[in-house]
């Protein structure tokens, strides 16, 4: 089993880190980093038009513990991971009871920790591949591995756990990089800790090296000053939109830009941005009406799943900027973890009631919206 050790990274990359620590709110250093919106193109031209019809939901399948992972094969049929199991189990639309394909070794469940995000790999055709992000009993980490069997291959390791913040998305971007939310696991100064990779998000090969273009050369560090990201998605010019759990106040989305500073603990949403070193995010919601999770975009529309807040928020998006979010589906399914856009269109979403609330005969559930 490779394993890519964290260390190896720290320790030749700390002199650089320290550099990026100063500047990193700063346009020259994310005018630094190679952008995805360059490769961006062929992405849009294969997206699926149409946007999803929130008011025609099918139930797809129920009875699941936790689903937090999910990724569509090319085929169109949903890879879900169950976060307290370990579990992945594949999922036909309209093809019956999902079927066990993989169960992920190690995995320690606990507090918001165990088996999280799930990635399909862009060359998967190829190389049959799906990525991971999971709590292990030293730490959290993203590995990859094969659905017909064989152990998974760590690939970046060293993240540190706790019983809450342990991030855990994973997207592969429109530049074929990994991306990586992580959270601070619970100690709030790891965030702007420029050698931690807690409280950050992280942009990787798929080997899970730190990707070429980062804003700082042998850093696995794209953005750095947040405290749990939990949804990452790409309009279809690339541009990347990240969703972020508050803590008493203000619950976050922030265009992500190579280098920037996104303020946590010294901010919390909008707030001083101390000359220009910090990053304001473009929608913010009191805590108790968002803790957003999964984000999906479809046309110039985001989508974010709430789970404090019981609802699925949708946001207008024009260009880099954010328009007044509207609150659907509000306390229909109870807590919401999970969208994503499956290759036909449709919005996928996972309910999260099964994790300690208020579960409701049937859940966890996913759903679907067609694309109308």
């Amino acid at each position: 089993m490779a394993v890519i050790a964290v260390g190896k990274w720290w320790r030749h990359a700390c002199a650089a880190l320290l550099v990026l620590s100063a500047v990193a709110g700063c346009d020259a250093v994310g005018a630094r980093a190679q952008s995805p919106t360059a490769v961006a193109s062929s992405i849009a031209a294969s997206a699926p038009s149409g946007t999803p019809d929130l008011d025609a939901g099918e139930e797809i399948a129920q009875g699941f513990d936790v689903p937090w992972g999910l990724t569509f094969l090319p085929d169109g049929d949903a890879l879900i991971a169950e976060r307290n199991t370990g579990l992945v189990l594949q999922l036909t639309p309209g093809g019956g009871a999902p079927r066990q394909v993989y169960q992920m070794p190690g995995v320690v469940a606990g507090g918001e920790g165990g088996l999280l995000g799930l990635a399909m790999s862009p060359h998967f055709a190829d190389d049959n591949l799906v990525y991971a992000y999971y709590t292990s009993e030293q730490d959290n980490r993203v590995v990859r591995f094969h659905l017909d069997g064989g152990q998974p291959e760590v690939i970046f390791d060293g993240i540190a756990k706790g019983g809450n913040h342990n991030g855990g998305r994973i997207a592969f971007g429109p530049d074929g990089m990994l991306y990586v939310g992580t959270g601070d696991a619970g100690e709030s100064e790891r965030s702007q800790n420029p050698v931690s990779p807690n409280g950050k998000i992280l942009r990787l090969t798929p080997d899970g090296t730190p990707a070429p273009g980062n804003p700082t050369a042998g850093s696995p560090v794209y953005s750095l000053g947040h405290r749990n990201v939990q949804g990452l998605a790409w309009d279809s010019d690339g541009r990347l939109f990240a969703a972020e759990l508050g803590q008493n106040n203000l619950d976050e989305v922030n265009r992500i830009e190579p280098g920037h500073n996104y303020g946590w603990p010294q901010v919390e949403g909008s707030g001083d941005t101390d000359g220009g070193r910090y990053t304001n995010p473009v929608v913010t919601w009191p805590v108790s009406d968002a803790s957003p999770s999964g984000i999906a975009i479809a046309g110039d529309t985001a989508y974010v799943a709430a789970l404090r807040g019981q609802r699925l928020w949708t946001i207008p998006l024009d260009g880099d900027a954010a328009g007044v979010p509207s609150a659907q589906l509000v306390g229909r399914y109870g807590r919401l973890r999970t969208v994503q856009i499956a290759p036909d269109g449709a919005l996928w979403m996972t309910t999260s009631n099964t994790d300690g609330h208020d579960v409701r005969d049937g859940d966890d559930r996913i759903l679907r919206f067609p694309a109308r």
